[in-house]
């Protein structure tokens, strides 16, 4: 009814694309996560099979720690624009609300410039190794490439609500 303040329950859901950048992201913590925990494997086994004789000197592992570092720094990137956790330089003394919107929107401009090269470049990229396979383990190595098309369009996922608030923000509305 109008008039009474809005509680957890009586609040509206948050828009389809809020949803699903929130549940994306969440995926995306849990991936990066695991994906650090399984890089230390091959890395370990290349570090104990040069330094002792108890393990024999397996090639794959440098291959397969070299596609998870690119997926890992690859989903980093995802979530470091999800949280707008890249680094920032002050050159401008302390701004108003609607002036750090409107400089954090030429930031995340730039950004989503860069997720448009990344996506049309990197199906261009992809699309180059489909029928390819990487020399030592013999993965397919589109499964590599592909990180740069999905970055570019986990950016765009991310930046939509962000060039929203900021866009409010400038007009005068609460983000």
């Amino acid at each position: 009814a109008a008039g009474r303040p809005m509680t957890a329950s009586t609040e509206p859901a948050a828009p389809l694309w809020r949803r699903v950048a929130r549940l994306y992201g969440r995926v995306l913590d849990h991936l990066l996560a695991l994906s650090v925990a399984v890089l230390v494997i091959p890395v370990s086994l290349q570090i104990f099979s040069r330094f002792t004789a108890l393990l024999p000197h397996y090639i794959w592992t440098e291959e397969m720690a070299r596609f998870l570092f690119v997926w890992t720094v690859m989903i980093g990137a995802m979530v470091g624009v999800r949280d707008a956790a890249h680094f920032e330089v002050d050159l401008l003394p302390r701004l108003g609300p609607r002036a750090e919107a409107v400089a954090r929107l030429v930031g995340r401009l730039g950004i989503l410039a860069m997720a448009l090269i990344f996506v049309w470049a990197g199906l261009q990229f992809t699309r180059f190794a489909w029928n390819r396979i990487s020399e030592l383990a013999e993965l397919p190595l589109w499964l590599i490439h592909v990180a740069w098309p999905l970055t570019g369009a986990s950016w765009l996922l991310f930046l939509g609500p962000q060039i929203a608030d900021d866009l409010r923000a400038i007009r005068g509305r609460a983000a």
